[in-house]
């Protein structure tokens, strides 16, 4: 069954003197119990995408529906069933964590009872039991978007929509919030994520969609994704000093890139011989002459023309 149907949705945002297509004609599918991750630059159409299936934002043309609901004409029933995130914690700093998870219950319907049942099963699920005494602005951003997180469950939703959920999170806490996640996955809810971090969409989405300038440019599992758009062969070797130009001329060599000390050749057949048999005849053998393996990065690079951040 697919939670989320998508065709052919439009937003424009109009001034006086410009007109921004901040979405031209996306279609989209998500089947029930995975994880589709939205990969792309600042601006490409990420999060108003999920702001109009969120039913935070009218499209101006296309159509789509969300656990059977019309984003549009439906919006009121489709809210009870689904839950949101966003890139900034929207909880009160000057509550206790508690309080907060108590009103986001009153605001699902749920009664007072219910709701303090609720919030502290989140606190638990959440390792925020010592810490739901406390007023927000004491707590560390981990905590904060751990907390947020926690609020957008607390009407046990369907589907969820996580906006950036680890952005500017420090490595330990972003991988603190990854466990969360996988967790909600094994419980078997529906997730639609939307990141900046290639090793995030790479380590959590079942299959992801490749965003730039209101377009869906790619769609496909991550590895589909590496096979399908960067099928080069690169080879790296350590050479801090030496000219590498004249690798150009080895068959199957398409590029010679430095990157600091290492240099990578891309190319086609069975270049790892033919670079390590030209090293050999230079009278270079470097020891660590290895083949890697492309990377989400490169296939971003290649789709895009430039890098997640630039």
């Amino acid at each position: 069954m697919n939670v989320i149907t998508a065709e052919g949705l439009v937003k424009v945002y109009k001034s006086r003197k410009s007109e921004v297509r901040a979405l031209d004609g996306v279609d989209l599918v998500v089947a029930e119990g995975t994880v589709l991750g939205l990969l792309g630059p600042n601006g490409a159409g990420k999060t108003t995408t999920v702001r109009i299936l969120a039913t935070l934002l009218k499209p101006d043309a296309g159509h789509a529906t969300v656990a059977g609901f019309d984003v549009v004409t439906q919006a009121q029933q489709l809210r009870s069933v689904i839950g949101l995130s966003g890139q900034y914690a929207a909880v009160d700093e000057n509550l206790t964590g508690a309080e907060n998870l108590w009103m986001f219950g009153r605001l699902y319907q749920l009664d007072s009872g219910e709701a303090r049942k609720r919030a502290g099963e989140l606190l638990e699920q959440f390792d925020l039991v010592e810490a739901g005494s406390r007023v927000v602005k004491t707590y560390s951003g981990g905590m904060r978007r751990r907390l947020d997180l926690a609020s957008a469950l607390i009407g046990r939703p369907r589907l969820l929509f996580l906006d950036e959920p680890t952005t500017g999170l420090d490595p330990r806490s972003r991988l603190g919030m990854w466990e969360v996640i996988r967790g909600l996955v094994r419980e078997g809810t529906t997730l639609l994520l939307t990141t900046q971090y290639l090793e995030e969409a790479d380590e959590l989405a079942d299959t992801i969609a490749v965003v730039d300038h209101g377009k869906i440019i790619a769609l496909d599992t991550p590895r589909g994704l590496v096979v399908r758009y960067d099928p080069l062969e690169k080879v790296v070797f350590s050479a801090p000093d030496q000219d590498v130009e004249w690798l150009l001329g080895v068959p199957g060599a398409r590029s010679v890139t430095r990157r600091g000390p290492r240099v990578v050749v891309e190319g086609t057949g069975p270049l790892v011989a033919y670079v390590g048999a030209a090293l050999v005849e230079r009278g270079l053998a470097p020891d660590d002459l290895r083949v890697i393996e492309p990377s989400l990065e490169d296939v971003f690079l290649t789709l895009t023309g430039h890098l997640v951040d630039d």
